[in-house]
């Protein structure tokens, strides 16, 4: 089992050491990483964000575990260039179409969250984006009108086989929870969105045992903050994604908390092929100052446990070690604690 270990830029490279750690603790026979530059770091070595060499590592491998990427020293080069095009190439070159994103209200966390307690405590989601298609992806370009005036465009479109491959995803992973899927769109008033829904009811049929409800996005997003409790599974698209995902990680108290897996369709002999990141940033401004709260990075070494590897239990343990350092106050500074991002990695390590 070859895990690629990608700790990019800012602090990255010090929540990848602690994932190392716990990862090193489980003692699983056969697991084996290597280590490739990418995001900025690889533009300084190598001139570019994801260079060949990596992108061949994670071809290679059962399983990409991703720190972060993002440099303002890199912010004035051409876009190709930038750290972040590193994250989009490796999406597309992997078809890693389905980005899976849990947020869970960490028992004794509650006061924490933007929302009263009692609202806070019933949050236990997952969301289920589209990650290669929409207006991410589609034509965009600035142009001159006839009359002088400037215009921004984006177009925003998907396939029935797009919408359909994704709803497959958010249909299974409802089945292994509480058995209900809510469809998020803006079918309204955008025919994507009306093709969208369409395709989803059409794939329901084939999932008689999960509850399909759908919701439009702005209410959605009102929603997640007066009742999340109501939401299991969430599926939608990518820029709606985006959006609540981010939602979600403050409804739980720290985007430091927050995993993240992107798979695709390519299997390998344990499980599907897929990249595995904390959902915060590189965080520039604590990179090197033992700040950063690694929780989210061992979160996501679980995730990469479950659906790559097929080692569910490892995955549980890492879960459940993450949780009890939570409840024994082994919290960093982003949830009002003192303990060091080495620290944090130790706690989880030791209640293995």
């Amino acid at each position: 089992m070859k895990i690629a270990c990608l700790a990019g830029d800012g602090i990255g490279p010090e929540i990848m050491v602690e994932a190392k750690k716990v990862l090193a603790a489980l003692a699983i026979d056969g697991v084996t990483t290597a280590d490739a530059d990418v995001g900025g770091t690889a533009y300084r070595k190598h001139g570019h964000p994801l260079p060949p060499e990596t992108l061949a590592l994670c071809e290679a491998s059962d399983a990409i575990l991703f720190g972060a990427v993002g440099d303002p020293g890199c912010d004035n080069l051409e876009r190709h260039l930038r750290p972040e095009q590193a994250i989009l190439g490796l999406r597309q070159a992997l078809t890693l179409f389905a980005n899976l994103r849990p947020a869970t209200m960490f028992a004794g966390l509650e006061d924490l969250s933007a929302l009263r307690p009692e609202v806070a405590r019933e949050i236990d989601l997952l969301i289920v984006r589209e990650l290669n298609g929409d207006v991410y992806f589609g034509e965009k370009a600035i142009r001159v009108l006839d009359d002088g005036r400037r215009q921004g465009f984006d177009f925003m479109s998907y396939a029935e086989d797009e919408v359909r491959r994704i709803a497959h995803v958010g249909f299974r992973a409802a089945q292994g929870r509480k058995g209900r899927l809510c469809s998020v769109d803006k079918a309204n008033v955008l025919e994507t969105s009306q093709l969208w829904r369409d395709v989803v009811i059409e794939v329901s049929a084939e999932y008689p045992d999960v509850e399909l409800s759908h919701m439009y996005v702005d209410n959605a997003a009102m929603q997640l903050v007066r009742n999340p409790g109501q939401f299991d599974v969430v599926v939608t698209g990518n820029l709606f994604g985006d959006i609540l995902s981010d939602q979600a990680s403050m409804c739980v108290g720290s985007i430091g908390l927050l995993a993240s897996a992107s798979l695709g369709e390519r299997q390998t002999q344990y499980g599907t092929l897929g990249l595995y990141e904390p959902i915060h940033g590189s965080a520039p401004d604590i990179a090197g100052q033992g700040k950063a709260n690694p929780m989210a990075m061992i979160l996501s070494l679980a995730m990469l446990l479950r659906h790559s590897l097929g080692l569910e239990a490892e995955a549980a343990r890492v879960e459940a070690a993450v949780a009890r350092a939570l409840a024994d106050g082994v919290k960093g500074a982003d949830l009002g604690g003192s303990a060091t991002c080495a620290e944090i990695g130790d706690a989880v390590a030791a209640r293995l």
